[in-house]
């Protein structure tokens, strides 16, 4: 009998947290650029992605160790985005899960090479994972599928297109690039990480990836709603942000009543997809709904 989604979620959190620290520890470098890595990396935060790679593997009745070195790389590449997403270069935020951002901590330069180092090293904790289930292809594709999310072809590409429609109004498809791509490819990562460690058919990956790109866009929309209705306490950063950088979103091209019926709509899309798997899926579904009601 599976245990709650509350002790899943809790423990998956202490085993991710005590492996990156120790993968952080473990860094030949400078003492200062490790303490910058550990600051971020130690923040806390939601830790939505592993949680949904261990979800992923759950449903196929994998243990979640198999995952803990893709996990922790997904964090990696995750924290540094959020270090270069707050320079003041970028969205010039002062808080980030309730603390000083990394540069207002380590000042601007360290904060950017702190970024590069969880970035590069993300990957050489992927290509150096041993774990005895994982195979050599299966690492491979893991390194492939995480610099396609995170690089030019998505990740990044979102961020450019996010900065460079400032300002603009946009449509509802130009809005849903930014969103897939800037939020929703690392999202689609973590569940893809899963299946392939999971060694899941092309159907069901077909199937996990439409859940995920669903949860991916519900992540965002009610990202756009906490903007507008958070609160600095509750969220852990700076509220009204978007509004400040005359950025569109679903709560400006949307009423907010509108808004907060796409996200039903969007997570029940994400829902259905995963319920016609037929597998051990609800971990996947608590997500779903910790995704459509999360208040940070």
């Amino acid at each position: 009998m599976s245990i709650s989604f509350e002790v899943f979620a809790k423990e998956s959190k202490r085993l991710l947290e005590s492996q990156m620290t120790e993968y952080a520890k473990a860094v030949s470098c400078p003492a200062v650029l490790r303490d910058a890595m550990l600051y971020s990396l130690e923040a806390g935060g939601k830790r939505i992605r592993p949680l949904l790679l261990f979800a992923t593997l759950h449903a196929f009745q994998k243990k979640r160790e198999i995952g803990l070195a893709a996990a922790s790389a997904l964090e990696m590449i995750h924290t540094y985005s959020l270090i270069h997403d707050d320079l003041p270069c970028m969205d010039d935020d002062e808080l980030r899960r309730g603390k000083p951002t990394n540069h207002k901590v380590f000042g601007e330069a360290m904060a950017v090479l702190a970024g590069d180092g969880l970035l590069t090293y993300a990957f050489q904790v992927l290509a150096e994972n041993r774990h005895p289930e994982v195979t050599e292809a299966m690492n491979l594709r893991l390194v492939l599928e995480l610099a396609k999310a995170a690089g030019p072809e998505g990740m990044v590409a979102g961020q450019v297109a996010d900065m460079e429609a400032e300002g603009k109004q946009l449509t509802l498809s130009q809005l849903e690039y930014i969103h897939q791509n800037k939020t929703g490819r690392l999202l689609e990562f973590s569940v893809l990480a899963g299946a392939v460690l999971a060694d899941a058919s092309l159907a069901q990956t077909e199937k996990l990836m439409e859940f995920a790109r669903n949860l991916g866009l519900a992540f965002q929309i009610r990202d756009d709603i906490l903007d507008v209705e958070g609160n600095e306490e509750e969220i852990g950063k700076r509220v009204g942000s978007d509004a400040a950088n005359e950025k569109s979103t679903y709560t400006t091209l949307f009423s907010m009543e509108e808004a907060k019926q796409i996200l039903h709509e969007t997570t029940e899309r994400a829902k259905n997809a995963v319920r016609s798997l037929q597998l051990q899926d609800e971990y996947l579904l608590q997500i779903c709904e910790l995704v459509a009601k999360r208040t940070h």
